[in-house]
Formats: structure tokens, C-alpha cells, sequence
């Protein structure tokens, strides 16, 4: 993966935010307060705009990340915003000095980021947060790490992160607003753990492209 497919990578995450904010927003209206699509459009309409201004041909992956965790946090002050701009950061120094990403690296790119969102958000999985969409999606990574095949490896770790999105409907939330509601959390997909599902997806059907 070149870095204009990963630029290509972030439109079409922004793209998928854009088109899914209602859904997203109406899964946290009836556990949270109801912004999570609206947080995450701005947040990657924000990344999409900086990253139209970058030479794809002179910038490398670890700037294209470390770029877009800055426009990331400047677009957006709620929680999510910390997450995304650490996971992208920590998919930066991943990368550093790479021109490219290969396999492996793009299996160290998808663990950095789980572990950056697990280490700035302080969860654990089962907490019922986009972590138990990250961190399926992290084993999934590893596990196809050692396939030479990126666009393999990306389809396995959005199969993994939607399945771990859905399986948050039976998880009872401990982190956040929703953590208030106790059991009544149950029986609700946690939005971030969605929007999590669709980043992968959207970032897979890229290099599928």
C-alpha cells in the first residue's frame, strides 16, 4: 500500500462516515447523546480536506497518519476525538521511514491503533466500546500477518471488527454515558464499535477498489 492508496483509504472512510452519520447517531441516541455520526463525519471530512492538500508522491505513510491524527483532534473535542488522533499517531511511528506498507506492516499499523484507542480510552474488552470492535480486528491482523496478502488481511480484520461491533448488542456498558443505564444498556449496538466495523470495511473495499 502506496501512500496515495492510503489517502484513498481515509476518503473512503470519510465517505462511509458522511453517508452512516444518522445510523451512528441513532444507535447513541438510545445509549449515549446521540452526536457519534455527526462527531465522526467532521472528524474524517476534517482528515479527507488536510490529506487533499498533501503531495501523495513525496508524503510518506507516517506523515499521512501523523497528519491525520492532528486534523483529526483539532476537528473534534469529545472523546472520540483523543481516540482517533492517538490511534493515528501510533499508526505513524509504525510506519516511520516506510515509503510503503507492506503485510506486516499493515498488521502493525491495525494493532497500533487498537492498542493506542485501548491505552487513551483506559478499556478493557467486553466494556462495551470501540475497542471490542479494535481488538478483534487486532487478533485478526496477526493472524494473517504472515499471508503477504493486504487486501486479505484488511477483509479479515473488518469481518472481525463487525463481529465484534454486533456482538456488543449483549454486552452491558461500562465506560461512558452509557455506563449509567446499567442493564438497560443490553440489547443496543455500541455506536463506536459500529463505526469502527464501517472505518475497516470502507478502508478494505479501497484496496479492493
Amino acid at each position: 500500500m502506496n501512500s496515495e492508496q492510503l489517502i484513498t483509504a481515509f476518503n473512503a472512510m470519510a465517505d462511509s462516515m458522511d453517508a452512516n452519520k444518522q445510523i451512528l447517531c441513532d444507535l447513541d441516541g438510545a445509549i449515549g447523546d446521540a452526536d457519534h455520526g455527526v462527531t465522526m463525519a467532521l472528524g474524517f471530512a476534517a482528515v479527507q480536506q488536510a490529506l487533499g492538500e498533501l503531495n501523495s508522491q513525496t508524503a510518506s505513510p507516517a506523515d499521512i497518519f501523523n497528519q491525520a491524527a492532528k486534523s483529526f483532534l483539532n476537528a473534534v473535542g469529545a472523546s472520540a476525538g483523543p481516540l482517533y488522533a492517538t490511534a493515528f499517531m501510533r499508526a505513524g511511528a509504525a510506519v516511520k521511514g516506510e515509503t510503503s506498507i507492506d503485510t506486516n506492516k499493515l498488521c502493525d499499523v491495525i494493532v497500533a491503533m487498537a492498542e493506542g484507542i485501548k491505552a487513551r480510552g483506559k478499556a478493557e474488552a467486553g466494556d462495551k466500546t470501540m475497542l471490542d470492535a479494535w481488538q478483534p480486528a487486532a487478533a485478526a491482523a496477526i493472524k494473517h500477518k504472515s499471508s503477504g496478502n493486504s487486501t486479505m488481511l484488511l477483509q479479515a480484520v473488518a469481518d472481525a471488527a463487525t463481529q465484534g461491533a454486533e456482538a456488543t448488542g449483549q454486552l452491558i456498558a461500562k465506560k461512558g454515558r452509557a455506563a449509567k443505564l446499567g442493564e438497560r444498556s443490553r440489547g443496543h449496538q455500541d455506536p463506536g464499535a459500529v463505526s469502527t466495523a464501517m472505518l475497516l470495511s470502507a478502508w478494505a473495499e479501497s484496496l479492493r477498489g
